[in-house]
């Protein structure tokens, strides 16, 4: 009880710290945070009710129980790499911030030993079997089946056309993560450290002039508006992006916020009040709908993707292998009700006004947003809690895997119905992250839903 006691106390103090919230008549709380978040999106033809129904009542449920099945619950990641950009070795101490891998005899065998992409071709190609074998790919106590199955998996050089910094998962640093042991959630995270993080993403990586300052690092967003009005609809989108998955990870907080912690059990649940200081419209001085609104646009560009992908997964030779045959057959049938859902949805964004110009001015334009978000994901190894690191840089190589589907439309298109896949390749570490960000992003949609109820009683 010490514990509960003391940690209610720390909650109520930062409260005082903390921006009043506004009272009003009953339902005015859920006004202020949502009465923007409503109709048409910039830049789309879609509208936020019909991705809410479309999500919430439709796609939500399966992709929710895709997640849930081995091949999409281990992520290997490397959380011990140095940040690239600062000198700072400072790692959040607060106990929810650890992150608890998994011994390697949890992990399935296809999981563990299958390092290289999947495909039904690898067979003929003997030299990809030497480069298996060299690499120590193939573990000998496994079962031939689990052995043919890893050296199924083809080569292909993914520096040309990758969005992120990608692990390298054969480091004796990289280790498979449970993420459904590993939740995200509210760990006490935040503050200087935290904010060092974002104000990096946004004042760096995001085309913004220095001279323009973002809303609420000014007080004002007027400037900032008129100049990303005016920016081209690459870059506009970019910051959009950002923004969407910025939102889309404080409502994971909110929503899993640490409520109760006492020696005998802890509660988890959501905190009203931390989701109205990060988008009540008064608190945040307008920025907070459009906050939400960004979250929409993010979940379009990330469904546009999923539908976009399906022939990669359609193909009878392509597996999603653990080794347990039925079972895989099973998710791989799921796998593809998902994607034709995705598929299903009628206002999909129109990703052709992308680097639609000149060509040599939109390829040049195409490589720039690139590296700007490849260095996003480099970022992601300075976040000082492990359990946010974790979750940052799957959330960005999801996102990054995205942007490469839909900017790799015409390797997509001439993907045979079966036989090698040459021009468009995706890791196993891809098609995880892929499905997982589009889990969290679509996990975020449902959250609103609940927190509309909860506001809609409040002042």
């Amino acid at each position: 009880m010490a514990a509960g006691g003391a940690l209610l106390r720390a909650l109520g103090f930062a409260a005082l710290l903390l921006p009043a919230l506004p009272r009003g008549s009953p339902g005015s709380a859920e006004r202020r945070c949502f009465c923007q978040v409503t109709g048409h999106l910039d830049d789309c033809t879609c509208d936020v009710e019909t991705i809410d129904a479309f999500n919430n009542y439709k796609l939500f449920p399966r992709l929710n129980q895709l997640l849930e099945s081995d091949y999409f619950r281990y992520y290997k990641v490397n959380l011990k790499k140095p940040c690239p950009f600062w000198n700072d070795n400072s790692h959040c101490g607060i106990r929810d911030c650890a992150v608890k891998p998994c011994p390697s005899d949890e992990v399935p065998d296809g999981i563990r030993s299958a390092g290289y992409k999947y495909s039904e071709e690898a067979n003929s190609r003997a030299e990809e079997c030497e480069e298996a074998n060299r690499l120590g790919a193939v573990d000998e106590s496994l079962s031939k089946e689990t052995q043919q199955a890893v050296l199924q998996w083809t080569w292909h050089d993914d520096s040309s056309d990758s969005f992120c910094e990608a692990d390298d998962i054969h480091s004796p640093d990289a280790e498979y993560v449970d993420l459904l042991l590993n939740p995200e959630r509210y760990t006490g995270y935040k503050g200087p450290d935290a904010w060092k993080i974002w104000n990096s993403i946004y004042e760096e990586n995001c085309f913004k002039p220095q001279n323009v300052k973002r809303p609420l690092t000014s007080g004002r967003g007027q400037m900032f508006y008129k100049w990303l009005k005016g920016v081209c609809v690459e870059k506009r989108a970019f910051y959009r992006l950002i923004s969407g998955l910025h939102a889309s990870i404080n409502i994971h907080l909110s929503a899993r916020y640490l409520l109760q912690d006492t020696w005998s059990e802890k509660k988890w649940g959501p905190n009203v009040t931390e989701f109205q200081q990060r988008f009540d419209e008064v608190v945040t001085r307008g920025e907070g709908p459009r906050r939400l609104k960004n979250l929409y646009f993010l979940y379009l560009i990330e469904l546009r993707a999923l539908s976009k992908v399906l022939p990669f997964f359609e193909r009878p030779g392509f597996q999603l292998y653990t080794g347990n045959q039925s079972h895989d057959a099973e998710i791989k049938n799921l796998l593809l009700e998902v994607l034709h859902l995705a598929k299903s949805f009628p206002l999909h964004f129109d990703e052709n006004s992308f680097f639609a110009g000149n060509k040599k001015e939109a390829a040049k334009l195409k490589e720039e947003v690139r590296l700007h978000f490849k260095n996003i994901s480099k970022i992601m190894d300075c976040v000082g809690c492990f359990k946010c690191r974790l979750w940052g840089k799957l959330q960005t190589q999801g996102l990054g895997t995205a942007l490469k589907i839909l900017f790799s439309e015409s390797l997509i298109e001439k993907i045979p119905e079966s036989g090698p896949s040459y021009g468009f390749q995706l890791t196993r570490q891809e098609i995880v992250a892929l499905f997982n960000a589009f889990g969290r992003i679509s996990t975020s949609v449902r959250e609103l839903e609940n927190f509309r109820a909860i506001l809609r009683t409040m002042r």
